[in-house]
């Protein structure tokens, strides 16, 4: 069993979190709504880490392409051990590929300690297991603790810049990234969050965390194709809710969707049952039922062939739930959701079989929480992944761009190549603002399951016979 340097962590068992949890600590603003159009380069070939560096020989660019895509080498990462030592960085076990690179460092800025310490910790599990599979002996990864608090970011990124640092992954919370990011504008040095709050992208910082506006695209006109035209939204009024709801207009439009209603309520669900009788257009429909029966009169259809529900968890269990109970059943109304229903808990959820999301397709992550859960004895959390794969794509950068420039690829230029990169959570690229695009699948709720029903594509590249809307 190969062996870390000084450094090494004590896992705690850690819980599942919901996409969201990158969210919660400052998430969506309303004051700067997403741009539809990507204002980057069209994709000319299909993702592959730093596809430009032709230099490289075919076994080197294989095996690149294996490990971002989840594939194992031999070998395993060594177990965690102790949290002292925070300043010591990691380097790659025995078993890694060696080059004559020079020295590389990077940062991963995560809370170690504190209230989200097992959501740390087990990222820095899973940037182990990258950096294992394709560190290399120049490659140092510098584990900074955030303590899940800005200061705390703020000391970790500092830190981070004082050990020579010359890319940041992390933090995962808005507000440390958004104090961490202050720091390393000033040094020059870019970085990569895990902060679903879009905002906070431009400039040195990259948001990797999983954004919903990609889903809203993928999951809408993937409902197009298939001859939904009527939709119905309801949002809830959080800056989550309108986010979609700003998101969600500017691609009904661009797909020829007829949105019939939009109707939002209050983020706790207070008054939910109410507003969904009202949007179900309860009352008028069954009175016309009951008329029916008498005269001969034809039925009201329901208003909708679908509702986009951007909710999760037991909101979005409950509004489902009202949605059946006001006559507007997942037989004959087709639910539509975030990947906030990327949560095993929803799929046996009655109201909601049929309904379809979008997501990281399942199959393309499933190696990777395999081999997870064999090293650690415990499911990987969602977030986990991001981990890996960030620490993936920052050890090829770092390895490659010495051949080209002289140095690690970690410009921007680099960061946005616009071919994307092929990943645990399947294809991703950053465009030029810093926001993060991703390649998803299509998934139903199925019998208690989340079954994938439009894979995720392969390739950034415009394929002539999709609609001019779609990115994919």
């Amino acid at each position: 069993m190969p062996k870390y340097s000084v450094f090494s962590v004590l896992f705690l068992i850690p819980v599942l979190f919901l996409l969201n949890s990158c969210a919660t600590s400052g998430g969506y603003s309303k004051a700067r709504p997403w741009d539809y159009k990507p204002p980057q380069q069209q994709a000319q070939q299909a993702p592959n880490p730093l596809s430009e560096n032709s230099g490289d020989n075919s076994q080197n660019k294989s095996a690149d392409r294996n490990i971002m895509s989840g594939q194992d080498i031999e070998g395993e990462p060594p177990e965690a051990g102790n949290v002292d030592g925070m300043s010591a960085g990691i380097n790659a076990g025995p078993t890694a590929r060696q080059t004559n690179a020079p020295a590389v460092k990077v940062a991963l800025l995560l809370p170690l300690s504190g209230q989200n310490k097992r959501l740390g910790q087990s990222m820095l599990k899973a940037a182990q297991m990258a950096l294992f599979d394709i560190g290399y002996d120049s490659f140092e990864l510098l584990p900074k603790d955030t303590k899940g608090t800005p200061d705390g970011a703020q000391s970790a990124a500092q830190n981070a810049l004082n050990d020579g640092a010359q890319l940041i992954l992390g933090p995962v919370f808005s507000q440390s990234v958004r104090a961490a990011k202050a720091v390393t504008r000033r040094a020059n040095v870019n970085m990569i969050a895990f902060s679903t709050d879009w905002t906070l992208a431009g400039g040195n910082a990259y948001m990797m965390g999983f954004l919903p506006f990609d889903q809203v695209e993928r999951v809408v006109n993937y409902a197009q194709s298939q001859g939904i035209n009527r939709v119905g939204v309801l949002a809830p009024t959080s800056d989550y809710g309108n986010a979609v709801l700003n998101a969600y207009r500017s691609i009904a439009s661009n797909a020829g969707i007829n949105t019939v209603d939009t109707v939002q309520f209050p983020a706790g669900g207070s008054g939910l049952a109410t507003t969904v009788r009202n949007f179900a257009r309860y009352d008028t429909r069954n009175a016309a039922t009951k008329e029916a029966e008498i005269t001969g009169a034809p039925l009201i259809p329901p208003p909708f062939d679908a509702v986009l529900m951007p909710v999760g968890g037991d909101l979005a269990r409950s509004t489902a739930s009202m949605l059946s109970q006001y006559d507007l059943s997942p037989r004959n109304v087709r639910r539509l959701g975030t990947g906030l229903w990327d949560d095993p808990g929803l799929a046996s959820e009655p109201s909601l079989d049929g309904s379809w999301f979008a997501a990281p397709s399942p199959r393309a992550r499933s190696s990777f929480e395999d081999r997870y859960n064999m090293l650690y004895k415990t499911p990987a959390p969602r977030l986990a992944s991001l981990a890996y794969d960030a620490t993936a794509l920052a050890a090829i950068l770092g390895r490659h761009g010495p051949q080209q420039q002289g140095r690690p690829a970690f410009d921007h230029s680099s960061i946005t190549n616009p071919n994307g990169f092929a990943g645990i959570d399947g294809i991703f690229r950053f465009r030029s603002d810093g926001i993060v695009e991703r390649g998803l699948a299509v998934l139903e709720f199925r019998n208690g399951r989340a079954v994938v029903i439009d894979d995720a594509p392969r390739t950034f590249q415009q394929q002539p016979s999709q609609d001019q809307y779609s990115r994919y």
